[in-house]
């Protein structure tokens, strides 16, 4: 079980202080698909980076299983099972796709078979990746799909995933999204998920909105997914204006 107790996260800006995380207080619990989604700017990715330990909140504490894990670095995170995926992942050159697996999986026997499965899952073939190396050659979305692939071979307890479908095709996108069904089905990870794509939304067991570095709606896709479009429509004229004359 997740549990954040009245997080906040400060930083000082122009002689004045500006609150990016506002007394947060959540718990997820084991096995749960939780998707965090809001406006740009909201604090999702901020408040997922204090879960990995990216971030250090100002106020607060972070619990894990019980355990505190506020003063933890992300070392110590991940040997307790916590995974992250970035909105924009790394590069490494001169490491191997392969060898990239292997190092997330922990076994150094990792055979061919299994890390073909990991990229099967995000729509990669095993045989034109494992020995390319993880640099510039490869798109965006390439990256991004191997750092997800990471992450299933780590099996850690807790995953976490900012905007997954960044840069990722349709047809890779609809891979994605039935790996986390099935990992959902599994029980076997907690998954948070930042997105604003409709179709993972709806695959979260509950739906919290991040915006203005506080939690602004929580419930069920069902419930969230016509508050989300509410508020679009609060905040733009022209919209509001469109959806009258429907």
């Amino acid at each position: 079980m997740l549990e954040l107790k009245h997080l906040s996260y400060t930083v000082h800006e122009d002689g004045g202080e500006l609150g990016i995380l506002n007394d947060i207080s959540l718990t997820i619990g084991d096995g749960q698909l939780v998707v965090f989604t809001g406006p740009n700017g909201g604090g999702k990715t901020t408040l997922a980076k204090s879960i990995m330990g990216l971030v250090t909140p100002t106020e607060g504490r972070i619990l894990w299983d019980g355990q505190d894990i506020t003063g933890l670095g992300i070392t110590e995170r991940a040997r307790l099972g916590i995974s992250y995926g970035f909105q924009q992942p790394p590069r490494f050159k001169g490491l191997t796709v392969r060898t990239l697996l292997t190092l997330a999986s922990g076994n150094q026997l990792l055979s061919k078979d299994r890390c073909c499965q990991y990229l099967t899952r995000v729509g990669l073939c095993a045989n034109d990746y494992l020995d390319r190396e993880v640099d510039a050659s490869l798109s965006g979305g390439e990256v991004k799909r191997i750092e997800i692939a990471s992450i299933l071979a780590r099996q850690g307890k807790l995953m976490i995933f900012d905007e997954p479908e960044a840069g990722i095709d349709l047809w890779s996108f609809a891979r994605l999204t039935e790996t986390f069904e099935q990992l959902h089905a599994s029980g076997d990870a907690t998954m948070i998920i930042i997105s604003h794509q409709e179709r993972i939304i709806s695959l979260a067991d509950e739906v919290i909105v991040v915006g203005e570095g506080s939690l602004r709606h929580r419930g069920s896709p069902e419930d969230i997914l016509p508050q989300i479009l509410a508020d679009t429509l609060g905040g733009c004229p022209v919209l509001r204006k469109e959806a009258a004359v429907l």
